[in-house]
C-alpha cells in the first residue's frame, strides 16, 4: 500500500481535529490563527450563502495568503462541480497557497481525475493535493474506483449528514444505517494509501455524545473528524491522538521486536503476548504521529 499521506508531507501529518469555518465570516477566520486544530477548512459551500459567495472566496484566498497559520494544514472547500461558482472556486483555490482543495458531492472517478487535471492545467503546484467528500450513493457505490483516481488524492472526508439525508436515515447516535458506508470508504481509503476523517458531529450542546463519537469513529478506524465548532477541538484531539499510556506500550513493543530480531527470532512476547513485525510497525507508525504532533503542538 502507498502511504499519500507520509509521500506528500515527509512524514505523518497530523489531522486528529480538522475544523469548517465560513469563508465569510473575517473574525471566525482571524481567530483560527490561535485554535488547536490541525488542519483547517475554509468554506466556501455549505457554511456561506448564494449572494456571499463571491465575498467569501475573497476573503478565504486573502486569509490564507496572509499566513500566520503555523504547522496548521489549510483546505478550501469550493462549491461543487457543476455548480455556478464551481469554476472561479476552482481556480481560486489553485493560486491560493491552500495544502489542498476540498470538492463536495463527488459521485465518480472520472470527476475525480478530471479535477486532478484541472488542478495542473490551472497552475495548482504539484505538491497540492485534492480532498474530496464522501457524502451521496453515487460516491459510496463508487468509492474505490473513486480512491485509485488520481495521485492528488490524498483524504476521503465522510460528508454523514449529507449522506445520512440522501439515505432517508432516522437520528440514531449509533449512526447504524451510515455503517456499510462508513466501513466502505475506510477500506477504500486504506487500500490506496490514503487518509480518513470521520463526518462532523452537529449538537453543540451535547459533549457526551460528542465523545462517543470521536470514540467510535477512532474505532472504526479514521485518522480524525471534521468540526464545526471549536469547542470541539480538544475532545477531537484527545480522542484521535497518542496518550502518553500509548506512547510507552508502542516504545516496548519496538523494543522487545527489535531484541528479538537482533537474536535471530521471528517472533517476540511481550506481557504475555506474541509480538511479529506487523506489531512493531503499528508501534512505529504510534510513534511517529505522537512525533508529528508534538511537532505541531510547539509551534
Amino acid at each position: 500500500m502507498n502511504d499519500r499521506n507520509k509521500e506528500s508531507s515527509g512524514g505523518i501529518r497530523p489531522r486528529r481535529s480538522v475544523l469548517f469555518m465560513p469563508g465569510s465570516n473575517p473574525r471566525a477566520l482571524e481567530k483560527a490563527r490561535q485554535l488547536a486544530a490541525d488542519a483547517l477548512i475554509f468554506d466556501l459551500e455549505d457554511a456561506v450563502a448564494p449572494d456571499a459567495k463571491a465575498a467569501a472566496r475573497e476573503r478565504a484566498v486573502a486569509a490564507i495568503a496572509a499566513g500566520g497559520f503555523g504547522r496548521r494544514e489549510l483546505v478550501l472547500r469550493v462549491n461543487a462541480y457543476g455548480t455556478p461558482w464551481w469554476d472561479a472556486d476552482m481556480k481560486a483555490a489553485c493560486l491560493s497557497g491552500a495544502n489542498a482543495m476540498l470538492v463536495p458531492k463527488v459521485d465518480s472517478a472520472d470527476q475525480v481525475s478530471k479535477f486532478g487535471d484541472l488542478l495542473t492545467i490551472n497552475g495548482a503546484p504539484d505538491k497540492m493535493e485534492l480532498w474530496i467528500m464522501a457524502e451521496t450513493p453515487d460516491a459510496i457505490q463508487n468509492i474505490d474506483a473513486i480512491a485509485a483516481a488520481d495521485p492528488r488524492l490524498s483524504v476521503i472526508v465522510m460528508g454523514t449528514s449529507d449522506l445520512g439525508k440522501a439515505l432517508r436515515l432516522p437520528t440514531d447516535p449509533d449512526r447504524t444505517g451510515l455503517r456499510y458506508a462508513m466501513g466502505a470508504c475506510l477500506l477504500a481509503a486504506r487500500a490506496h494509501g490514503l487518509d480518513i476523517l470521520d463526518g462532523v458531529f452537529g449538537d453543540l450542546n451535547d459533549a457526551d455524545g460528542f465523545a462517543r463519537a470521536c470514540e467510535q469513529g477512532r474505532k472504526l478506524g479514521f485518522d480524525g473528524k471534521t468540526l464545526i465548532h471549536p469547542g470541539q477541538i480538544d475532545a477531537a484531539n484527545e480522542a484521535f491522538g497518542v496518550s502518553a499510556t500509548d506512547a510507552a506500550h508502542a516504545t516496548e513493543i519496538v523494543a522487545a521486536w527489535e531484541t528479538a530480531v537482533s537474536t535471530g527470532q521471528g517472533i517476540a512476547v511481550l506481557d504475555g503476548r506474541m509480538i511479529e513485525n506487523l506489531h512493531a510497525e503499528a508501534a512505529r507508525r504510534v510513534l511517529e504521529l505522537a512525533a508529528a504532533i508534538r511537532a505541531n503542538e510547539a509551534e
